[in-house]
């Protein structure tokens, strides 16, 4: 039985990867693979991660969202805004689910019904939203929140650290949305051929819309994972995550040009980028460098996928 090299790799190379990362990282760093420091990889992965889960649905559409680390901004800044109003935890949640549905519903409604390519569009509400949380918290951090909030960040349920149930709950939910569900099918349709779908007399322009408002929720949701871990509302939070949570989607498998990809292939390229942050930082390399790193594995993971487009 001859072995498909090539085969092997496109369907196993970020785990293939995944798995020589950790032996060096290990090798490298004694304490790497101790407890507290793997749980603390996926506790720091879960962040970027849920964010990631968003981002495939709209990369799967052959879309981008720019404004990813603003929503979770702006959203986190209100959020412990209320908590320190004294609302409470539920409306408080509420509260910041719906700023995030609301700026992906806008990113949705103009790229749709404007017409306007993507990147700009969510360029723009990454500005737009930046600017509004530094407006709100006047360029001050918000902190110091009661215990209930704080759960929701460094918390534990069952031993487990509370956000990586959650990253694991939106993982599996996104999984069956993309692959039991109309929205999950036309996702990939649209990324494949979106004019196709129209044709068929499919409402592209309201699936794609929905795309946004998941990718909006989810840094929603990462916003108050963040905000609660920090115990801390920073004007800049989020700044440069989008490159993480991009750099994620890519790297788990999933092409830019659409149609292809899952949330499993995302979930990987997370922990990888996660145990590439973490090891940096054992190792004593500098933050400075840490950023041409990313730079480099984002670059490497778009040549990888067009080298897989030219094999498929």
């Amino acid at each position: 039985m001859k072995i498909d090299i090539r085969h092997i790799l496109r369907s196993y190379g970020i785990l293939i990867a995944f798995v020589l990362i950790i032996i060096a990282m290990a090798i490298l760093s004694p304490v790497f693979l101790t407890v507290t420091n793997v749980m603390n990889i996926i506790r720091q992965s879960s962040i970027y991660g849920i964010m990631a889960i968003g981002m495939t649905f709209v990369i799967l559409t052959a879309g981008i969202d720019l404004s990813v680390g603003s929503i979770l901004g702006i959203a986190g800044a209100i959020a412990a805004g209320s908590v320190k109003s004294g609302l409470g935890l539920g409306l408080t949640i509420l509260i910041a689910l719906a700023i995030g549905l609301g700026c992906g519903l806008l990113n949705g409604a103009i790229i749709t019904l404007g017409r306007i390519t993507p990147f700009v569009v969510t360029l723009g509400m990454m500005s737009i939203a930046r600017g509004l949380t530094l407006i709100y918290t006047k360029g001050y951090p918000i902190s110091s929140f009661h215990e209930a909030f704080r759960f929701i960040g460094g918390g534990d349920l069952i031993s487990i650290p509370f956000p990586i149930i959650v990253f694991i709950f939106t993982t599996a939910l996104a999984w069956v949305i993309l692959t039991q569900t109309r929205l999950g099918r036309y996702t990939y349709a649209i990324g494949g051929n979106e004019e196709t779908v129209k044709l068929s007399g499919i409402n592209a322009d309201l699936y794609k819309t929905i795309v946004y408002m998941i990718s909006g929720i989810t840094s929603a949701i990462s916003a108050l994972i963040l905000t609660s871990r920090l115990n801390s509302a920073q004007p800049v939070a989020g700044q440069g995550y989008e490159l993480d949570v991009i750099a994620a989607v890519v790297i788990g498998g999933t092409s830019l040009m659409g149609g292809r990809g899952s949330v499993w292939g995302t979930l990987i390229g997370a922990l990888l980028i996660g145990v590439i942050n973490n090891g940096m930082n054992l190792l004593g390399i500098s933050p400075y460098f840490q950023l041409v790193v990313k730079g480099v594995i984002i670059i490497g993971a778009v040549l990888l996928d067009r080298l897989r487009q030219e094999t498929v």
